[in-house]
């Protein structure tokens, strides 16, 4: 059967706009609700990046590391950073072996003085140069 017959043509009219009504309510309230969460995903968002715990953190460093970066503290990402922007520049990775590093005299000096250097090693061999405060 037909709606129109069931309710009247009138009343089958009534009940769809009713519907149409609720369903644009609905789709207001759900538009508002999702502003609201990209809102408050953003604010997590800035407050994670301003935290400086960790690996952000800026420590001091030895005079060996501090004299290769040019700062007497610095983060440890920022460390491995700028050796890596160092190791670029001056094309000291292996072309044959890409995770091999030759070192140069600048590069001995914070590397305990080894002549070649894995990229797995780098890390560990910086954290040594990071001073340990309590």
């Amino acid at each position: 059967m037909a709606p129109s017959r069931v309710f009247g043509a009138f009343a089958g009219r009534a009940l769809m706009a009713a519907a149409a009504k609720s369903a644009t309510k609905k789709a207001a309230a759900s538009a508002e609700a999702s502003s609201k969460t990209a809102v408050k995903k953003t604010v997590k968002r800035t407050v994670s990046v301003k935290s400086t715990g960790g690996i952000q953190k800026v420590v001091p460093v030895t005079s060996e590391l501090g004299s290769f970066i040019g700062s007497p503290e610095v983060s440890r990402t920022e460390a491995v950073k700028k050796v890596w922007d160092y190791i670029k520049l001056q094309n000291l990775q292996n072309p044959d072996n890409k995770k091999e590093i030759f070192c140069d005299d600048k590069l001995k000096t914070i590397f305990d003085g080894k002549d070649k250097v894995v990229f797995t090693e780098i890390a560990r061999l910086l954290a040594n140069h990071f001073v340990k405060t309590t």
